[in-house]
This record gives structure tokens, C-alpha cells and sequence, in this order.
């Protein structure tokens, strides 16, 4: 949450019909190894002994951790009101069907990430003759994959733009919490509608994003902060109670450009990522 594959060669032999799910995305450099490092070094010193609590995004195969700071989780979203909509481009986080590493990227949060796992078929691949989501990181392609963020809030909030929408002239320091689905896109007209997975209702009069999908695994639910590259080298402040599906959904990629016109989150490209955390003195045990 911000602020703002290989297909193995023996399956491709004998599956002639299935393809990774690599989409055509631009070609771009990766910075090196020793970036990324450096980046997650600046990241240990400058949280260092500063009581910052436990970071985002995580492996949620491997909930293990030795961040002291604790606070109370977050309410379950249905009795939250939903404050934010944004999604990633591949997944923050790793683990369940999403643990393909799509490289450094640019050490900026872009082209890097997590990707599906598993395949996908030609046809839900086949190429669009129009840009999806552009902006100077790149666009969106058939077999990519998203992290969306459905961002929740203590406050008496309604949905908007961006992180501030979170919180409101009377609650500074509402308990934020985030559910979180991956998706694929795929060029299939019969996928699931991203429009109708974020659409927005009032229920039990708190404002709800009504079909949140309940049929992707049981959600991995830690401790963790809002998350995006402006946090790569410095610690997140803000607490976050996360709830992380480990299944990814496919969607239909029409559908994503589609809600990427018009939303009332001013949501118009996917976000960049942030490294992923794995230094335990900033991860959670729980």
C-alpha cells in the first residue's frame, strides 16, 4: 500500500496449447545485485534502534520474525470503512501461487516484484492492440500480475485518492488494515470483472468494497506498515493490520483498463513495488 514465468521445458513440449505466464512487457534494464543490497543496508541502518514496528511487504510462506513493537490488529474490514483502492504491478509480496521473481527492476519499485507461478493459455495471453494502463514505467499486458490493495479504515471515511483518504480531521491515528488479492490479467472477456470486484456499497453503514474475493485460500494475516518504493531505504510509520490471500484470481484485462478510467480513487496506472523485507529485526512474529 502506498502513499500514491518459465514455464518448464518439458511442459511446453508436451503442452504446446499453455504458455508462461510472462506477459510481453517492455524490455528494461535491471539494477544490479549489489543495489538491491545496498538498498535493503540503508534500509537496516536507518530504522536501526529507532522503535520503527514491524515492515511490508513479507514472504507469507514464512511468518517468522523479531520486531518488538506490537499493536492491537485492526477490526475485521466488514466492520471498517473503506477508505482506498490501488493495485501494484506484479505482487508485493511473496508466497502461495505468486513466488516467480521478476528481477531488480529499475531500483525504483518497477519491474521487480512477484509473478503467478503457474501458466496460462494462449489465447489468455494474446496480445491487445491498444495500451492498458501507460505511463513512463510501462503498461499493462495479458498475463501480468497485480497486487490490489483494498485499504480499510477506523475512521469515518469515505472512499477516495490516495493514503489520506484514510483518515479524516477527527481521527489522526485510525487502525488501517489491508485486504489483499492478486490477480492475473488475461485477455478473456469471460474472466472476472475488476470492475465488479471493487465495487463499492454501504453495508451495516460502513462503507464496504462488497465483492472482495472469499474463494482464493485462507488469508495470511501479520503485522506489518504500508508499503511502496519510497519506503525501500527508510522504515514505514504507519501500522497495518494485512490479510494476504495466497491464491491469485485471474481478470479480465479489458475490465482493469476499463476501471482505471474512471474511478473515484484518481487511480489510473499500477504502482511500483517495494523490496521485498526480510531482515527479521523488522518483521513481525505474528
Amino acid at each position: 500500500m502506498d502513499n500514491k514465468t518459465l514455464v518448464l521445458c518439458t511442459i511446453a513440449a508436451f503442452s504446446p496449447l499453455f504458455a508462461s505466464a510472462a506477459s510481453e512487457q517492455e524490455v528494461t534494464s535491471h539494477v544490479s545485485d549489489k543495489q538491491i543490497k545496498e538498498q535493503r543496508s540503508a534500509l537496516a541502518t536507518n530504522t536501526q534502534s529507532k522503535g520503527f514496528g514491524p515492515q511490508s511487504p513479507r514472504d507469507i510462506d514464512l511468518i517468522q520474525g523479531r520486531n518488538k513493537q506490537v499493536f492491537s490488529q485492526a477490526p475485521e474490514y466488514t466492520k471498517m470503512n473503506l477508505c482506498n483502492i490501488h493495485f501494484h504491478k506484479n505482487a508485493e509480496h511473496k508466497g502461495g501461487e505468486f513466488t516467480q521473481y521478476a528481477g531488480n527492476g529499475d531500483g525504483q519499485g518497477y519491474h521487480s516484484g512477484y509473478k503467478y507461478s503457474g501458466i496460462l493459455t494462449q489465447q489468455e495471453l494474446s496480445p491487445l492492440k491498444y495500451e492498458v494502463g501507460a505511463s513512463k514505467h510501462g503498461s499493462l499486458y495479458p498475463g501480468d500480475t497485480i497486487e490490489a490493495h483494498y485499504v480499510y479504515s477506523t475512521a469515518q471515511v469515505s472512499p477516495g485518492p490516495t493514503l489520506g483518504s484514510c483518515f479524516s480531521d477527527t481521527n489522526k491515528n485510525p487502525q488501517l488494515r489491508v485486504e489483499t488479492q492478486v490477480y492475473v490479467l488475461v485477455n478473456d472477456p469471460e474472466a472476472n470483472n475488476f470492475i465488479e470486484l471493487t465495487k463499492l456499497g454501504m453495508t451495516n453503514g460502513v462503507n464496504q468494497a462488497v465483492n472482495i474475493p472469499n474463494n482464493t485460500g485462507t488469508p495470511v494475516q501479520y503485522a506489518g506498515s504500508t508499503t511502496g518504493p519510497s519506503y525501500n531505504e527508510i522504515g514505514s510509520p504507519f501500522q497495518v493490520s494485512w490479510s494476504v490471500r495466497p491464491q491469485i484470481m485471474k481478470v479480465s484485462i479489458n475490465s482493469v483498463g476499463t476501471w482505471l478510467k474512471n474511478n473515484v480513487f484518481d487511480e489510473h496506472y499500477a504502482h511500483g513495488v517495494r523490496n521485498l523485507v526480510n531482515n527479521p529485526d523488522l518483521l513481525s512474529d505474528h
